[in-house]
């Protein structure tokens, strides 16, 4: 992809450490110093061996965590200078999530499950209910939007947790593992869903995976040793 554009997301010398038993002084490093540009539109896959920061990078960029050092600029303004509140509303309005485990709630719908950020975020429940309804046909389940989750298969539960993922259309679906529960098919199926929402609607994703075949698809390929970034 041609990358002229100002990043959406700039990470900068972004470090975090925990307090550990191991490692020296008692202190665990997980990141060092880290930087990162991200595009509107692109699909980044940050790949490297378990343990290497490749969850901790996606859950700073998505605001779950706090770096102990280090800045996080969305559209050139730092998200750890706001407060608790602030930041939560950002999150929930800036920033989609696609996790291994869906974390769908099970007694709840489909539509329900991808509605909530919109109603958590003060939409009004017709409007959220019609965006739903074309989320869930955008992504091929729109004879399922009345079935609770454990009516549906691995695949198309994942496909709910993408619709939820959109639903405040947010500058950046984080993805950590997203496929990595799933048969190779419903895999095929999912990586192919992600590289045309991408395409159509301009989105961009950032995808923590162990699977080539995604990496393969991805615009960019972000590898992650020992809390660095050793390539790109």
């Amino acid at each position: 992809m041609k990358q002229t554009a100002e990043p959406v997301i700039a990470v900068r010398r972004v470090t975090k450490t925990f307090p550990s038993g191991e490692g020296k002084d008692g202190t665990l490093v997980v990141l060092r110093g880290i930087s990162l540009d991200v595009r509107r539109g692109e699909i980044i896959a940050v790949v490297g061996a378990s343990g290497a920061g490749k969850s901790t990078l996606l859950h700073i960029i998505g605001t779950l965590e706090k770096p102990t050092s280090g800045t996080v600029l969305y559209d050139g303004a730092d998200v750890f200078d706001m407060g608790d509140e602030e930041l939560a509303r950002f999150r929930n309005g800036r920033v989609g999530f696609i996790f291994q485990f869906h974390h769908l709630l099970p007694e709840f719908t489909a539509l329900e499950n991808v509605a909530m950020p919109a109603l958590i975020s003060g939409k009004k429940l017709f409007e959220v209910r019609a965006l739903a309804a074309d989320l869930l046909r955008e992504v091929g389940l729109e004879g399922k939007v009345d079935q609770k989750p454990p009516r549906l298969s691995g695949g198309e539960q994942q496909r709910v947790a993408v619709a939820r993922a959109l639903i405040n259309s947010p500058r950046v679906i984080l993805a950590d593992e997203p496929s990595g529960n799933l048969d190779s098919e419903n895999a095929r199926n999912l990586h192919r869903l992600i590289w045309e929402l991408s395409r159509s609607r301009g989105q961009t994703f950032i995808v923590v995976t162990h699977n080539e075949s995604l990496a393969g698809q991805a615009d960019r390929i972000v590898q992650i040793a020992d809390g660095v970034i050793r390539g790109e």
